[in-house]
């Protein structure tokens, strides 16, 4: 007969296998729900918390808009107090600090997807659409990341003239445009192209290299120079 451990039986048998299967593979395989429960187990102790992971999900809808919930919301799920909700919304949080800390130190963007690790820890959690300016040097040295203007949800209205004067004042010969698509989608609107060639056109005239306009929709992105529309 096959005895069996009584600590993989009950909540705490299922807490103990949720922790020891992230200890050996992380988060892959998990499920949403699985991911809250695991971290529901640090908050609230010594029983299944399975039900609470189900009600945040069927809440708010997506494991994404648990984290990002308001306090008073997450208090308001049947089964979660102060600490578990504290708990909850620090985990956004602390993703946001630790990309902005892990990219502060950048100097240099050599490639797309250095630009788009750059840019995805100033924008990917933003709520607004922003447009932003990187401004390089002849070695695509970073000089400056430049916030050019802050819109609605959906919209942002760039002046160039903006542009322009970022770009001279921090001397650059070369530029990266960028900017975020919160509701998800990072494909350009015709708008989108509009600006692109019109700054360009504009930049071009003073000799000022565009090498790239980036959309960033959380952890997608849109590159116009790698989808051919930089010619």
């Amino acid at each position: 007969m096959k005895w069996l451990d009584p600590m993989t039986l009950g909540p705490d048998g299922h807490r103990k296998r949720l922790r020891e299967r992230f200890e050996r593979g992380g988060l892959e395989g998990f499920h949403d729900h699985e991911v809250l429960e695991l971290l529901l187990t640090f908050a609230i102790p010594r029983r299944d918390v399975k039900p609470e992971a189900r009600r945040l999900l069927d809440e708010f809808k997506s494991l994404s808009a648990v984290l990002d919930a308001p306090l008073a919301g997450l208090c308001r799920v049947k089964g979660i107090g102060p600490q578990a909700a504290a708990l909850i919304s620090l985990t956004s949080k602390l993703l946001d600090r630790y990309q902005k800390d892990r990219w502060k130190r950048v100097n240099c963007l050599q490639s797309t997807r250095d630009a788009v690790g750059y840019l995805q820890s100033l924008l990917a959690s933003e709520r607004n659409e922003v447009f932003y300016v990187l401004a390089l040097n002849s070695q695509n040295g970073l000089i400056a990341a430049e916030e050019i203007q802050r819109g609605t949800v959906n919209r942002t209205a760039v002046f160039p003239r903006l542009v322009v004067e970022a770009v001279l004042k921090h001397r650059a010969t070369a530029v990266i445009f960028a900017h975020n698509h919160p509701g998800g989608d990072p494909r350009p609107s015709e708008a989108d192209r509009q600006l692109t060639r019109k700054l360009c056109g504009i930049l071009k005239d003073l000799d000022i290299a565009v090498h790239d306009h980036i959309i960033i929709a959380g952890l997608d992105y849109y590159s116009f120079a790698e989808n051919g529309e930089m010619r």
